[in-house]
């Protein structure tokens, strides 16, 4: 089960998500998800547990614990969906940039 985890204070490791989840069953995978241009932590991350029974303990039991000084958000993750255009520059949709108000 793959494992959304927010509000983490930018100083936390994947390192230290791998030990607490860890403490629940095994992890595949923990990752801080950062900034592609800076490098620093963005305040969410990923675990990734194999069993899901152990994966649910683990977000039951650590929703709102306290992790670095900071009350952790853990829920299950949700699919990525597919991002759309959002009406931004060069776009027609959206907005009134560029048309007539009549």
């Amino acid at each position: 089960m793959n494992i959304y985890v927010s509000n983490l204070n930018f100083r936390t490791r994947g390192e230290s998500l791998q030990t607490l989840f860890g403490e629940y069953g095994e992890v595949s995978s923990a990752n801080i998800i950062t900034d592609r241009e800076t490098g620093r932590s963005r305040g969410f991350g990923f675990v990734e547990m194999p069993d899901e029974s152990a994966a649910r303990n683990a977000i039951n039991a650590l929703n709102g614990f306290e992790l670095d000084e900071r009350a952790i958000n853990v829920n299950e993750a949700r699919p990525k969906t597919e991002r759309s255009d959002r009406g931004g520059y060069g776009s027609n949709q959206g907005g009134s940039y560029g048309r007539n108000r009549y």
